[in-house]
This record gives structure tokens, C-alpha cells and sequence, in this order.
């Protein structure tokens, strides 16, 4: 454990705590993101990650979704479209709507660095005492779930990785 997060005492050694916490589990994410092989970039990698999970919708959903503007997503599902990993379609209800879809290459992409992902935080808490994992994990449904609410309030709220 770091030294300042043990040292401090009451809520600035709780926001250190989860400070540390945060940079372990970002430093993860980026680890798990090597399985890429720089195939796409962050950015790119979060654009499929969203529209993975929304399925067949309009851009401009995707795009408030990743809080990010249009033209971005624009950008990034061009790069995306032409490396096979999405498919732009139109909405039936209206042509002039442009909707993406992710692509089996798309979503094996995805479920290759979420694999690589549980592969990495499950050997953490492999070197847990069992409580102490099973504590982790209720801890951090409940930690995500406060943080989900407080997002909602958040001009930022949390970004999908």
C-alpha cells in the first residue's frame, strides 16, 4: 500500500485510498488495451466499446453517450467503417438519420480487450484473501454505483473505458 494513503487518516486518506485505486485500475485498462496490437486507438477502442453496447442507434446517440461531439464520432466510426469494424446504416423511419452498428470483427475486438480486462483483475484478486475480494467487489458495485449518480449530476461524469 502507498505510504500517503496509509498515513492519512479520515476522508483525505479515504480520497487517496481511491486515488491509488483509480490508477491501478486505469494502468489495467490501458494493460488490457495491448491486446489491440494498435489496430485502433483509445478513443477509437471506446467509440466500438459504446455502440457495442447500444447495438444498431443513430450517431448522435453514440455521440452523447461518449460526450463527445458529433463530428467526432464522425471522424472516428470513418476510421472504424473502413477498418471493417462498424457499419453505418440508416434509420428506417427516416434515410437522413445515420445509424452505426458494430460488426462481428467490431465486437470481437471488444470482447478480446474485456477478456484480457477480467483476466488482469481477477489475478489481483486471486492474491486477495477471500473476504477480502469478496469485500473489493461489493464495495466497488456499491462505490460505482454512487459515482453512476453523481455522474448524472456531472457535466463529465465518467468516461467509458
Amino acid at each position: 500500500m502507498n505510504d500517503i494513503a496509509e498515513k492519512e487518516a479520515g476522508p483525505a486518506g479515504e480520497v487517496a485510498a481511491l486515488e491509488l485505486m483509480t490508477r491501478a485500475l486505469v494502468g489495467i485498462t490501458l494493460h488490457s488495451l495491448e491486446v489491440l496490437g494498435g489496430e485502433v486507438t483509445l478513443p477509437q477502442f471506446r467509440l466500438l466499446l459504446i455502440a457495442s453496447g447500444l447495438g444498431p442507434v443513430p450517431s448522435s446517440k453514440i455521440a452523447a453517450a461518449a460526450m463527445m461531439p458529433a463530428s467526432s464520432v464522425t471522424r472516428l466510426a470513418d476510421k472504424l467503417e473502413a477498418a471493417g469494424l462498424l457499419e453505418r446504416g440508416t434509420d428506417p423511419r427516416s434515410r437522413s438519420i445515420v445509424t452505426i452498428r458494430v460488426t462481428g470483427a467490431g465486437l470481437d475486438l471488444v470482447s478480446r480487450v474485456v477478456a484480457r480486462r477480467h483476466e488482469l483483475l481477477g489475478a489481483v484478486l486471486a492474491r486477495m484473501e477471500p473476504g477480502d475480494a469478496e469485500a473489493a467487489a461489493r464495495v466497488a458495485r456499491q462505490f460505482a454505483g454512487f459515482a453512476g449518480d453523481a455522474a448524472a449530476f456531472s457535466t463529465t461524469g465518467p468516461l467509458p473505458l
